[in-house]
């Protein structure tokens, strides 16, 4: 499984070669300010090797997006989240600062919600922390509402979420 290109963007699987990308994309500062303690080159090595395994438990999981000319633009795709003991698939984004504000999180997420659809996934969510407005305005854009608030990662986090249909 693998969404397909958009207009601008297109993904592929994470490899260990990316390493310096998913290091920067994930040691950036967040759109928000929380207490999250500061992640490491050592935290993308175990980011992309969590990507492996979930290419091969679920066949998806976070994809490269880069522009068609191959400028890293960040990660985003499916993982299977807990969420207070029941699992969901999320759709999940990062978008190095320099792509942010761009339309590259929603094209990208919009292409990764599709590509669920089209695999028969029938519920989708996002996570967000609920001072996260950028991550809530991305939600939104995929025709997401918020469902609920849970207790997720040690934190509260709004539970964006939205039935899906298989495309025709």
């Amino acid at each position: 499984m693998l969404p397909e290109p958009t207009e601008r963007l297109r993904f592929r699987r994470m490899e260990m070669s990316d390493l310096d990308d998913i290091t920067a994309v994930l040691e950036a500062p967040d759109p928000v300010v929380f207490d999250r303690p500061a992640r490491t080159r050592d935290d993308a090595v175990r980011w992309i090797e969590w990507q492996a395994r979930n290419y091969t438990e679920h066949d998806f999981g976070l994809w490269v997006v880069e522009t068609h000319a191959g400028e890293f633009v960040g990660d985003c795709g499916l993982t299977v989240q807990d969420v207070e003991g029941t699992p969901h698939v999320e759709v999940g984004y990062h978008v190095v600062p320099a792509m942010r504000r761009r339309g590259h999180a929603v094209e990208a997420a919009r292409a990764v919600r599709d590509c669920a659809a089209a695999h028969g996934i029938g519920h989708l969510v996002a996570l967000i922390r609920p001072g996260n407005t950028p991550s809530q305005g991305v939600a939104r854009g995929l025709g997401m509402e918020v469902e609920r608030t849970a207790h997720v990662h040690g934190a509260d986090a709004l539970v964006f979420g939205m039935r899906l249909t298989p495309r025709e």
